[in-house]
């Protein structure tokens, strides 16, 4: 007979794997790639090293999971927002604010998941899902180009990567260790926030705005200069 693993087990595995994961997350969020090792994984987990290893061939396996972990998690998000009711310009602003405020939450993570030098195995994970996220833009600008609100001389494919490109490179210097500065109050660092997620969605809408358009898109709590 062959030999099945009852529930219990099955949950007990279940955790394990999700212990790992969520200690690996957090070991990533604090140091980036290099910085989180098997061992310390391991400790924070409450198992030893070995046990780790049961669950992932390696280290890069490992960290492949929590990228792809966090990033679907970012993609549920953003297709949310994509998917509603408000005109088409609404949506990819929101969607793009609020892809740059929740990075910016944890800049350390984010920083790991979209430009941060890594292994093989997690940079291909990262590149399928940068093709995810391309793809919510891309219905999303589609559909605006089908209502009259966004050019339609422009191809969805080429405005959706461009977009995405846009607005993860206008983050990179905001989340890198190296260069990231921020303001230190918490309502000085949202204040910050809100600005810089404004500033890239408002850049990234009017890539795709037909010229002279009377859409207005204004991220909401964010008060505006008047000219």
């Amino acid at each position: 007979m062959p030999y099945r693993r009852t529930e219990s087990i099955e949950a007990r595995l279940l955790d394990n794997r999700s212990r790992i994961l969520a200690a690996a997350r957090e070991q990533v969020s604090e140091g980036g790639w290099d910085e989180a090792q098997i061992a310390s994984i391991a400790a924070a987990a409450k198992m030893a090293t070995g046990t780790v290893y049961r669950y992932f061939a390696s280290k890069a396996e490992l960290f492949a999971e929590v990228l792809s972990q966090v990033s679907r998690r970012e993609l549920e998000v953003l297709s949310s927002i994509a998917s509603t009711d408000a005109p088409p310009p609404e949506r990819l602003h929101a969607a793009v604010a609020t892809f740059v405020r929740r990075a910016m939450q944890k800049p350390r993570l984010a920083y790991a998941l979209i430009a941060e030098p890594c292994d093989k195995a997690i940079d291909e994970e990262r590149l399928k899902w940068r093709a995810e996220i391309s793809r919510a833009i891309m219905a999303l600008i589609g559909a605006g180009q089908r209502l009259g609100h966004f050019r339609p001389d422009l191809q969805p494919e080429v405005a959706a990567t461009a977009i995405v490109g846009g607005f993860m490179e206008g983050l990179i210097g905001r989340l890198s260790p190296l260069t990231g500065r921020h303001p230190t109050s918490a309502k000085a660092r949202q204040t910050f926030i809100d600005d810089l997620s404004r500033q890239i969605a408002d850049l990234c809408c009017a890539a795709v705005l037909i010229p002279d358009s009377s859409n207005v898109v204004a991220l909401p709590g964010v008060k505006r200069n008047k000219p």
